[in-house]
């Protein structure tokens, strides 16, 4: 059984997968009552072990549900949260993709932030634990960051959020949402979870040069909101068990092969890399990301995945050139410690980016072939 993120392999997944056009179908005849929920679930669940199995032959060993039981990496997760609800907003989607949009939908806190007991990822997880446990593999369970909170009502408000009027103390939104996510921690590992990741697009907004320019000009200090986030998850993470793994993905935006934000690491790197996660996915597969010397600041021991594939678009990266770039970052970290994955997941939303599943597979198969012939997994 894994116990620690060495017991690992040094190739990894993001999460998301293509959506099957079945289940792309299911969801759209859903939402116009042709199915009924039960009717949906069970094509999920049939098309997630089907998924799982096709995760098992091209050779991982970590597996995720592919997020087919969503619509979006994060808002899915946070609208199911007590205090939390979803919503359409008038302007759209409060963040701009370069060259496409993304749907209008949203969430924002109105009330008090809880974990909500019931919250339908737990059944979820359970049905994936149970299609790995039958295959002997590791199930891997994905949910966003709680400074997704902290960004949408503080740092990224358009000025429709209503917290004050709910908080009229931050400091105790602050306090709700890390207890929010310690007892979300709980709830998976009391289900048998030992592989979580909190998936995190908040830092790549707060390397983003034109981001912190207008939180300057709100009055927010962007150094002080790298210190906010760590400390939001630190205090989530301060009663982790010892045997469950947290792991976060650093992101930059992956909607229908677009993105969000570009910088490298540098602004947040002291902060990101004192977060307590056991490892970190971090996004290296074009000059956006920026280069290897923020690594320096990681910790001895923590694992930091390379993902240094793209899962944006279908061309596949010189395998010789994966391994010379997996060599720079030995500069900074040991290569024990290091693992190697695609940048991204493939379906961050439903629509996902513009790749076949053939694609897909073939993107996987170079992180697993590359990884191979430098680690000997």
């Amino acid at each position: 059984m894994t116990k620690t993120i060495k017991d690992l392999a040094h190739y990894d997944i993001v999460g998301s997968f293509l959506r099957p056009e079945e289940l792309k179908k299911a969801r759209k005849d859903f939402s116009e009552e042709k199915i009924s929920q039960d009717g949906l679930k069970e094509i999920e669940d049939r098309l997630i072990d089907e998924l799982v199995e096709k995760e098992k032959e091209v050779g991982l060993k970590a597996v995720t549900d592919g997020e087919f039981n969503r619509g979006w990496w994060h808002i899915d997760f946070l609208e199911n949260l007590d205090g939390v609800e979803g919503y359409v907003p008038q302007t759209g989607y409060n963040q701009q993709f370069k060259g496409t949009d993304a749907p209008a939908y949203n969430v924002r806190v109105v009330g008090k932030v809880k974990f909500n007991p019931d919250h339908p990822f737990l059944k979820n997880f359970s049905y994936l634990k149970e299609v790995a446990d039958k295959r002997n593999l590791i199930a891997k369970a994905t949910i966003p960051s709680p400074t997704m909170l902290y960004r949408q009502e503080i740092l990224a408000n358009d000025g429709s959020s209503k917290l004050k009027e709910i908080y009229p103390n931050v400091e105790e939104f602050y306090a709700d949402l890390s207890q929010t996510y310690a007892d979300a921690i709980k709830a998976f590992y009391d289900l048998g979870c030992r592989y979580l990741q909190f998936d995190d697009t908040n830092w790549a907004f707060l390397v983003d040069k034109n981001k912190r320019e207008s939180l300057l000009e709100k009055g927010i200090d962007p150094k002080e909101a790298t210190k906010i986030s760590k400390e939001i998850i630190n205090s989530a993470l301060a009663n982790k068990p010892d045997d469950l793994i947290i792991t976060t993905h650093v992101c930059r935006g992956n909607h229908a092969s677009s993105w969000l934000f570009s910088g490298g690491y540098e602004a947040v790197a002291e902060d990101l890399f004192s977060t307590d996660y056991d490892g970190y996915f971090l996004e290296f597969d074009d000059a956006r990301s920026g280069n290897f010397e923020p690594l320096r600041f990681v910790p001895a021991g923590k694992r930091v995945v390379l993902g240094l594939v793209t899962s944006k678009k279908p061309e596949l990266e010189d395998k010789d050139e994966l391994k010379q770039k997996i060599q720079e970052a030995t500069k900074y970290v040991d290569l024990d410690n290091l693992a190697l994955s695609t940048q991204c997941g493939f379906a961050s939303t439903e629509e996902g980016n513009k790749l076949t599943e053939k694609d897909q597979e073939n993107k996987l198969k170079l992180v697993i072939e590359t990884a191979k012939e430098v680690w000997g997994d």
